[in-house]
């Protein structure tokens, strides 16, 4: 039977791309020259250090303007609350969002059984996988997810016929 993937997958290497990018703009931006704000990258989340609000403000900018210009979906950063980091410094962290929850995977389920096409969804693991007997009820479905609103990018792959 043919099925198909909802995933919603980042590209690493495209994130690092961007937070290097980002790193050289604000190393070489005149309003950050004598500041000791940085932008740090662990492989899991982004930390943004700045000495003052502006500051702050002017690093997640860049940042999300290099992760949209890498072709990434700027719902891939959650920005978490700011924290005061010692020194009258402030500290922010973005957590990369990787994988569908169980609440939005029940709300893709229930919209996919809601449009009465001919197929099965079922939820496994962070994904969700959608089975039916024709390709095109698999393509309807395709459509009705994207004309949707998520809070998460979603991807569809593993096209199987």
């Amino acid at each position: 039977m043919p099925s198909f993937d909802i995933v919603s997958e980042l590209d690493m290497q495209e994130i690092d791309n961007a937070v290097n990018q980002a790193i050289k703009e604000i190393q070489g931006r005149y309003d950050f020259r004598g500041s000791k704000s940085e932008l740090k990258w662990d492989k899991k989340e982004i930390t943004l250090l700045a000495d003052d609000d502006y500051k702050l403000g002017a690093m997640k900018d860049i940042l999300q303007s290099k992760v949209h210009r890498r072709g990434l979906d700027l719902k891939v950063l959650k920005f978490e609350k700011e924290e005061p980091a010692g020194g009258q410094m402030i500290r922010q962290k973005v957590v990369l969002i990787q994988g569908i929850e169980k609440e939005v995977a029940k709300d893709i389920v229930k919209l996919i059984k809601d449009s009465k096409l001919k197929v099965q969804p079922q939820i496994m693991d962070d994904k969700v996988r959608v089975t039916g007997k024709s390709i095109d009820d698999l393509q309807i479905t395709i459509q009705a997810v994207k004309k949707s609103n998520w809070p998460v990018p979603l991807q569809f792959n593993n096209m199987r016929s």
